[in-house]
């Protein structure tokens, strides 16, 4: 059985598909989520890369504009978006795997690339913050995944070696990152998101974390 288990937030336990009202108000199409949050993803690589650290709020705000295609993205127009991005509901999945992984003594916690408020807002108004045992962001070493420090970081803040850790994620940079600091990983194939050949491969995977959770509980070794 596993000792302790390490969520990434956004996609991997929080449906960000009901941000698309966004888009298509903002850019005409709901197709414009996804290269937002390519660009999203490059913005914190290059921040990371390069040791200029921006907070994930403003990265936010700079992905919006940053594919506009020219349109203009107003000041309300991000912060609209910030406000729901706090609101997101939990995939269906989550609320039953994560209670029968805590009622069978798992200790459950939560590493995100957001900040800590932000997260602790997302997991309170999911109605699953009660399931965690820390929460926890990138935002608090200043550093975003999968460089290795927000892994350390988890692993020192709950007093643990990053081997008796298991990284849950929907995205394959997380997975990555997590691999090579040293932890182990399953991956959730939430809708379009794929591993990368050649990167290293999850302990685990599924589409549906319910069935990630009996695996996990029917293991030794994850």
């Amino acid at each position: 059985m596993p000792r302790t288990l390490v969520f990434d937030v956004n996609e991997t336990l929080l449906d960000m598909g009901v941000l698309a009202p966004h888009f298509v108000r903002i850019y005409g199409s709901a197709d414009a989520q996804s290269r937002w949050f390519l660009e999203l993803q490059r913005l914190w690589l290059v921040a990371t890369a390069t040791d200029h650290y921006e907070d994930f709020p403003t990265l936010i705000g700079h992905a919006l504009r940053s594919v506009a295609d020219g349109r203009e993205v107003a000041d309300a127009d991000v912060e609209a978006f910030l406000d729901d991005v706090v609101r997101l509901p939990a995939h269906p999945d989550v609320p039953p795997a994560l209670d029968r992984l805590r009622d069978a003594g798992v200790r459950l916690a939560a590493l995100t690339n957001g900040t800590l408020d932000a997260a602790r807002t997302q997991l309170d108004h999911a109605g699953i913050a009660d399931r965690f045992d820390a929460v926890m962001s990138a935002d608090q070493v200043q550093r975003y995944k999968p460089a290795p420090e927000p892994y350390r970081f988890a692993a020192q803040t709950l007093g643990q070696e990053l081997g008796d850790l298991t990284m849950v994620a929907a995205h394959a940079w997380d997975i990555a990152g997590a691999h090579r600091a040293g932890m182990r990983t399953a991956f959730i194939a939430r809708p379009g998101k794929t591993l990368v050949p050649g990167w290293p491969a999850p302990d685990l995977q599924d589409p549906d974390l319910g069935a990630v959770a009996d695996a996990l509980l029917g293991s030794a070794d994850v």
